[in-house]
């Protein structure tokens, strides 16, 4: 698998941000990269950064969203903000680099929520 930083995602994901209220969110603690060459089924992933790791290295919390792109690239613009929508959901308001599962503690990451987010977002002004 080859993997390269995906700097029309990383503008994607600051547009978003702008617009959406997620204030626990660093954007300059995301990065985006593009992987080409997976099996996966999944559109994109976010990888966390394990305190443990943190520690060991002396830096802050990251997280990285992973773009696959044959799965990806191909998605109407509507869809490619949907998905980068469902991959900050996973980013707990502690910004710790951990990662907030789909179920749990009265939060959910499904279709209704990233869609009324993805409502929310183009209600807004925003630009596909």
């Amino acid at each position: 698998m080859d993997f390269h930083k995906a700097p029309d995602i990383q503008e994607k994901l600051s547009a978003i941000l702008r617009v959406m209220k997620f204030p626990h969110i660093d954007a300059t603690k995301v990065i985006c990269f593009r992987s080409f060459g997976s099996s996966s089924r999944a559109r994109a992933r976010i990888w966390s950064f394990p305190r443990i790791w943190q520690l060991a290295l002396r830096l802050k919390p990251h997280y990285v969203i992973e773009i696959l792109s044959e799965r990806f690239d191909r998605l109407p613009e509507d869809d490619k903000t949907r998905v980068l929508i469902h991959e900050l959901l996973h980013i707990p308001k502690t910004f710790s680099g951990a990662l907030v599962p789909h179920r749990g503690r009265g939060r959910r990451i499904d279709h209704q929520t990233v869609e009324a987010l993805f409502q929310k977002y183009k209600s807004q002004g925003s630009k596909p």
